[in-house]
């Protein structure tokens, strides 16, 4: 009698080396993009001489709390022991100088965790400067790369497998900044719903970049259909992340496919090319071996070959995704009410966040100018000449830059200024003292300086409303404006006004 039997083999459990690889390197690249920035900005931005220093604002906490040691566990950072100028660089340029070993291919959990530490202690004292989803996006990230690393091993395909609920905990950080982001548009404003909502986005973001103005002239049924593909995106391939491997790889090819078109069409810091990161959990090396060289991916097959079981790190990753699954609660919660709240954290170490982007899309643009004049007159007879932003439009002639995914933090927030008044950022009175005295600091904020010789006798500010100029025009302008007024009237360097409002905030004594 003839034994019948089946020769096939199940289908090998999916593996993940070259997944690791790639988010760590990826990582590492936003990480240190993140640390240039703060080796450019902090300074001039919270330093002893800054726009809004960290010393005060510390002090301003402790008081609030009722010590220092009560403001550390609300706000953790390493600046609670050491905040001065020195202090800040020092962490800066470890953070760069540890971004550039990952980016190198040399990951393990302690180097990780130093980045981490090192980022958070600099998003809890930035104050507005870093209160954008992105930062806490980055600091949820950054904790979950700790334990996809070895303890000890720093080589790019260590013995160890990557632990496979970390890798279920970024398709989970995925999900939650996908869904997230499309249902606090559906709740938010209708021009997320009619499909209207990119009739005014690429002209209102915060930074266009070279490619905004051809997308807003495009035809408005093809800026229809952008609508409903961030509705697929946000509110459809989320779902999709957690399921078997084909479903799970078109889900990660649909966001990764989103988020590069938001790229080319605007300057949104470092969100974007993050959002990505977790989106890669998607993909097994199968998919990997397809697009990445050969070499690398025999590497991988080679390591998977001689690979050892970690229980410290399977256990690890379980104690992990027990924790993430706890905190996830108030997130989910609020991921299902009806009062939303976008880019917050629900713990003082940002394991478990919420987030959200644009849940309302302005239909005007306006723009705070900054203006400063050496003549003895203060009204619109004297000549002033602009400040010129780096990020921001100023002059009507002048291209938008590709600046992302570098963030202007200034630009940034003379963004979100521009549509309320100068009482509700009043540091802005601030940078004006600064630019009556030529601050190297403040000035290394903008383009450039109009008045190299010498500090002007008055600076204000006025508020603008720009738009696109049509392609084309015959001035070959990128920009067209309407003043609306001033937003903050003409000071000098001794009007009493300006004093007594800086010793009141105690910038000056």
């Amino acid at each position: 009698m003839e034994q019948s039997c089946d020769d096939s083999e199940p289908p090998a459990a999916p593996t993940y080396w070259l997944t690791r690889f790639v988010l760590l390197r990826a990582v590492g690249l936003i990480y240190g993009v993140a640390f240039l920035v703060a080796i450019r900005q902090l300074l001039p931005l919270i330093g002893s001489k800054g726009l809004t220093p960290v010393g005060p604002y510390l002090k301003r906490i402790a008081a609030a709390l009722g010590s220092e040691r009560a403001g550390f566990w609300r706000l953790p950072s390493l600046f609670w022991a050491n905040h001065s100028d020195t202090a800040l660089m020092v962490v800066a340029w470890t953070g760069f100088g540890l971004s550039c070993v990952v980016v190198a291919g040399f990951a393990n959990a302690p180097v990780m965790a130093v980045l981490w530490a090192l980022y958070l202690s600099i998003v809890h004292v930035g104050q507005e400067w870093y209160g954008y989803g992105w930062e806490i996006q980055l600091t949820e990230t950054g904790f979950l790369c700790i334990f996809l690393c070895p303890l000890l091993d720093m080589r790019p395909f260590p013995r160890a497998a990557p632990p496979l609920p970390i890798i279920v905990l970024f398709r989970w950080l995925v999900f939650r900044i996908m869904l997230g982001a499309g249902l606090i548009k559906i709740r938010g404003d209708k021009v997320w719903r009619d499909g209207t909502a990119l009739f005014y986005h690429f002209e209102t973001q915060p930074i266009p970049n070279p490619l905004s103005r051809w997308f807003h002239f495009l035809p408005r049924p093809a800026l229809k259909m952008g609508v409903w593909f961030n509705h697929l995106a946000e509110l459809g391939a989320p779902w999709f992340v957690f399921w078997p491997r084909t479903a799970r790889h078109i889900a990660g090819v649909v966001i990764v496919l989103f988020q590069g078109n938001i790229i080319l069409s605007g300057n949104l810091s470092f969100l974007n090319w993050l959002t990505i990161i977790p989106a890669l959990a998607c993909f097994d090396d199968g998919f990997w071996a397809r697009v990445l060289p050969g070499p690398l991916v025999r590497r991988a097959e080679a390591a998977a070959g001689r690979a050892e079981i970690s229980r410290p790190m399977q256990v690890t990753g379980w104690i992990v995704a027990g924790l993430i699954g706890f905190l996830s609660y108030r997130p989910v919660r609020n991921l299902i009410s009806p009062g939303q709240i976008m880019n917050t954290s629900f713990d003082p170490f940002d394991l478990v966040n919420t987030y959200g982007a644009f849940g309302s899309v302005g239909k005007e643009r306006y723009n705070v100018v900054f203006e400063g004049t050496s003549d003895d007159d203060s009204t619109d007879r004297a000549h002033w000449q602009p400040y010129i932003y780096k990020g921001l439009p100023v002059a009507l002639d002048r291209r938008p830059p590709q600046v992302a995914p570098y963030q202007l933090r200034l630009d940034w927030q003379m963004w979100f200024a521009a549509m309320y008044s100068p009482n509700r950022y009043p540091w802005t009175v601030h940078l004006i003292w600064k630019l009556l005295h030529n601050d190297a600091g403040a000035l290394g904020l903008f383009a450039g300086n109009p008045f190299p010789d010498g500090p002007p006798r008055y600076i204000r500010a006025v508020l603008y409303e720009y738009r696109f100029a049509p392609p084309g025009n015959a001035e070959g302008r990128y920009w067209e404006r309407e003043r609306l007024g001033l937003w903050l009237p003409a000071f000098s360097v001794d009007d009493p006004r300006l004093l007594d409002f800086l010793e009141s905030e105690g910038w000056i004594e």
